[in-house]
């Protein structure tokens, strides 16, 4: 697993290194608590990324990284847990309702550099085990 270091000019010690918030991703990966409010850069396709068991307040961000068209970028709840919310696009907005062990996934052929989603855990398994809070393109 390879660190994507970003350098801040208070040289505050988070940034950067094992720890940093921003993480390149370049194979499959299961995350944990401990990477919690981390973004992920995907620029490398067909990942799966596998979610821990729902943590109440656990945050992840995920960004395709790579160019347009590329990636196909999955994200994996466990089999217990479901991923619920709505995404909103040019034309409409989709609604996911959390099926549990149902995976969410940056679509490969309309993927742009760029496109995000930011889930959030409840800490309570089922079909709203993590929500969506934020995302950018189209995720099915």
């Amino acid at each position: 697993m390879n660190n994507y270091n970003i350098a801040k000019s208070n040289g505050d010690p988070q940034y950067g290194g094992a720890n940093s918030p921003v993480q390149l991703i370049a194979a499959d990966i299961t995350l944990t608590a401990a990477d919690a409010g981390k973004t992920f850069l995907v620029a490398t396709d067909a990942l799966t990324i596998t979610l821990p068991a729902t943590i109440a307040g656990c945050e992840y961000t995920f960004i395709n990284h790579g160019a347009a068209g590329n990636n196909i970028i999955t994200v994996s709840p466990q089999s217990t847990d479901g991923i619920a919310g709505t995404i909103t696009l040019a034309s409409s907005v989709v609604t996911r309702v959390g099926t549990v062990d149902t995976d969410l996934v940056n679509t490969k052929a309309t993927s742009t550099k760029g496109n995000t989603v930011v889930i959030r855990g409840t800490g309570v398994t089922g079909t709203g085990a993590w929500y969506i809070v934020s995302s950018t393109g189209i995720w099915a």
